[in-house]
Parts: C-alpha cells; sequence; structure tokens
C-alpha cells in the first residue's frame, strides 16, 4: 500500500530568489515614486565666492571709462591743392586764428593766372579800340547830320521865296513845285538820318555795356585766381594748439584733404564707450561724477552717438561745475552715469556666475550651509557692485556667485570643507 507524503509548510531555499527579486522591484518603485532624482554634485567649498541676499539701497548707475578731449577739434584742409613748400609751426605749438601753419606751391595756378592776365590785357585792348571807332564812326554821323541839316534849311528858304514869288505870279509854277518836292526830299532825308543816329546810339551803348561786362568778369575771374594763390597759405582756423600735422616737405596735398588739426583748449568733454547694453536708457541730459586727487567732478552727458561698435556706443560728456587742475587731453577718468533714482531692493553682490546663468537661476545655500540648490530668479538692473533682483529670492539667504561653468546641469551642490 502506498504512503502519502506530508506536504512540508514554510520558505523552502528554492523560493529565496523569487523573494529577494521582489523585494529588490519594489524598492526600485519607491525609489522612483518617492525618491529624489537630482543630480549632485561635490565641490570644495574653499574654492567658491558666497553672497548674501540683502534689501538695502540700490544705485542705479553705472561705471565707464572716459578720455579727456578738446571741446571741439577743428579739421584743418587747404582750400586749393599743392605741392608743400614749408612747414611754418609744429605738432603742439599753440597758434591764433590765420597763422599760417602750411605753405604750398602750384604751378598749374601760376600758369593759369598768366594767362588770365594775357587774355585781360587782349580784351582791354580790343575794347579801347571798339571805343575809338564807335567814336569816330559818331563823328562821321554828326558830320552828315549838320550837312542835311543845312540842305534842308537851304531848300526850306529856297521853297519860301518860291513860294511868295509863284503867289505874285512872277515865278512859272513848275520851278514853284520843284522847290516844293526838293524841300519835302530834304526833310525827310534829315529825320531817316536822325533815326539812324538815334538807333546807332543804341547799339553802341549795348555793344559798350557788354564789352564792359565782359572786362569785368574778366577782372573778378583773374581776382579769384590770384584769391586761389593766397590760399596755398593754409592757416589756422581757430585759435588753439595744434594737435596734428601730418604732412612732409614736398608732398603733394589735394583741395579739401585733410593735413591736420587744431584743438580748441578754451574748455574740456569728456568721451566714453558704454556697453550696448544700456543704450535704452541712456540719454542725453544725464548726470554723471567722477573722483580725482580726493575731489568729486560733476558732468552732463551732453550727446549720445547712436550707431554701436564692438558692443559699445559713443557718449560725450560735459563739465557743470570746476574742472580738475592739470586737466589734459587724453586723461582717463572713470565716470559713474546716473540712469535713475536710488530705490529700496533686493540685491546681491555681482558675480561671474551670471555669465553662465545668464541671471536666470542661481545656487542657493540650505540654512545649515552643507549644500546650495539651483532656484530660478529673475534679475534686473545692476550696477558695478550689486545685481537687483525681482523674483525668486529672499533678504538672508546666502547665493554662489562665483563662476559656474564647473556645474554643468547639476541641481544640487554637497559643499566639502
Amino acid at each position: 500500500m502506498d504512503i502519502q507524503l506530508e506536504k512540508k509548510k514554510g520558505i523552502r531555499k528554492k523560493h529565496i530568489p523569487y523573494i529577494i527579486g521582489g523585494v529588490l522591484f519594489l524598492l526600485l518603485v519607491g525609489w522612483i515614486i518617492f525618491g529624489n532624482h537630482e543630480s549632485t554634485l561635490n565641490i570644495d567649498a574653499r574654492g567658491i565666492s558666497i553672497g548674501e541676499v540683502k534689501k538695502a539701497q540700490f544705485n542705479d548707475f553705472v561705471r565707464v571709462d572716459g578720455q579727456v578731449q578738446p571741446i571741439t577739434v577743428v579739421q584743418i584742409s587747404p582750400e586749393e591743392g599743392g605741392t608743400v613748400q614749408a612747414k611754418v609751426v609744429d605738432e603742439g605749438a599753440h597758434v591764433k586764428k590765420g597763422d599760417i601753419i602750411v605753405r604750398l606751391s602750384n604751378s598749374q595756378l601760376d600758369l593759369e593766372i598768366l594767362n588770365a592776365e594775357a587774355n585781360l590785357s587782349y580784351q582791354m585792348s580790343v575794347f579801347r579800340n571798339n571805343q575809338l571807332s564807335m567814336q569816330q564812326a559818331k563823328l562821321d554821323n554828326e558830320k552828315t547830320k549838320l550837312q542835311l541839316e543845312m540842305d534842308r534849311q537851304r531848300k526850306r528858304r529856297a521853297y519860301e521865296q518860291n513860294k511868295r514869288l509863284y503867289d505874285e505870279e512872277l515865278i512859272a509854277k513848275e520851278t514853284y513845285i520843284q522847290s516844293k518836292e526838293d524841300y519835302d526830299l530834304a526833310v525827310k532825308q534829315y529825320d531817316l538820318v536822325i533815326e539812324r543816329l538815334q538807333q546807332d546810339s543804341v547799339a553802341r551803348s549795348v555793344q559798350l555795356g557788354q564789352m564792359q561786362e565782359q572786362l569785368a568778369s574778366m577782372q573778378e575771374n583773374l581776382h579769384l585766381i590770384r584769391k586761389r594763390k593766397d590760399n596755398l597759405n593754409v592757416p589756422s582756423p581757430i585759435t588753439g594748439e595744434l594737435g596734428l600735422l601730418n604732412v612732409t616737405l614736398g608732398q603733394s596735398v589735394g583741395a579739401g584733404q585733410m593735413i591736420g588739426q587744431v584743438n580748441d583748449l578754451s574748455d574740456y568733454k569728456v568721451e566714453a564707450q558704454i556697453d550696448e547694453h544700456y543704450i535704452d536708457r541712456v540719454h542725453d541730459g544725464l548726470s554723471a561724477t567722477f573722483e580725482r586727487q580726493g575731489q568729486n567732478y560733476d558732468l552732463t552727458l551732453k550727446k549720445v552717438y547712436p550707431e554701436v561698435r564692438d558692443g559699445k556706443f559713443r557718449t560725450e560728456f560735459v563739465f557743470t561745475g570746476k574742472r580738475p587742475e592739470n586737466i589734459r587731453t587724453g586723461q582717463t577718468y572713470y565716470i559713474n552715469l546716473e540712469l535713475g533714482e536710488p530705490t529700496q531692493s533686493i540685491i546681491i553682490p555681482k558675480g561671474s556666475f551670471f555669465q553662465s546663468t545668464g541671471g536666470n537661476w542661481i545656487f542657493v545655500l540650505s540654512p545649515d550651509g552643507k549644500t546650495a540648490h539651483r532656484r530660478p530668479i529673475r534679475i534686473g538692473r545692476q550696477n558695478p557692485q550689486y545685481y537687483e533682483v525681482l523674483e525668486g529670492l529672499k533678504p538672508g539667504e546666502k547665493v554662489i556667485v562665483s563662476n559656474y561653468d564647473a556645474y554643468k546641469d547639476n541641481q544640487i551642490l554637497i559643499l566639502n570643507n
């Protein structure tokens, strides 16, 4: 008879791998559901810079480097081209308005003057000959007029005498008629000569006027050419300091070519290049200050140039008060340009983290200072010392403001001392 074996109860050895696998599976599911998956990175706390979040006065200004320049710089350009014969003054010399700086020569201009003088002399000779001819013609016409006037008078007397004799029937009618016809002809001839003389007089006046205008034009042309020769002496346009003279003896210089400049040292201005980040906030009339030798000096932004080059735009400042002693062209001043009124704001120290994050996030230290967590923030204005924080931070918190390039995409930093 068969014996029925009783099954053993409890966990058997072959079940252990399944149980371990189940436990591991449950642990994995729990880690996925409830675990912290943020990536971490261990860093040396001694290699970071930590800044404190504060609520304090935020001074809205930007610091720029400015160079001192003369208030006005005037270009030197000759009105007439030529070859440099002499440099009368050297760079750095003080000159007055009208002082000769460079002398030029121009052989072509000399030839033009000779030709203009010869043409003027020839036209004046022609004018005098024409005047003599017209005067002689006028005399001949006057002589003809006198002769015809005398002939008219004689024939008038003959006609009047014959008329009386004819009325008394002492002469023939034919004789009377001929004398009347002779007198009428003489009157017509005299009237024609008078009319011709009047027309000749008008024509002579017009011709003489045209010739005189032509001579006057030639004389004016000669005057202008001679004046061009005077322009070969290049003068200083203003009183000031000769800052640049870029010519050498024998050099050919064209009309209007810049050969130098004169600096007006009656006052100074300060030129500065400002980052294009501020271009929408910088405008004429803003106030600025700088410190030199323990004293503060005030400036006003006078002009903003719209063109941006290499990420910067150009500005000009003028003094609104006293000037520094021994001010010199080319000196550099570190200017604080005020962009707005001071305000109470949440601020953090400036740091190189901004280059990595663009101000969109920052690492905030935990209260115990052992870890730092990545947090989104929003930054507003900035000045040389601080960023203004609009969102994401509270006063009293501490943040890492040093460079983030080594942290990559890690969300938590573990600070090791």
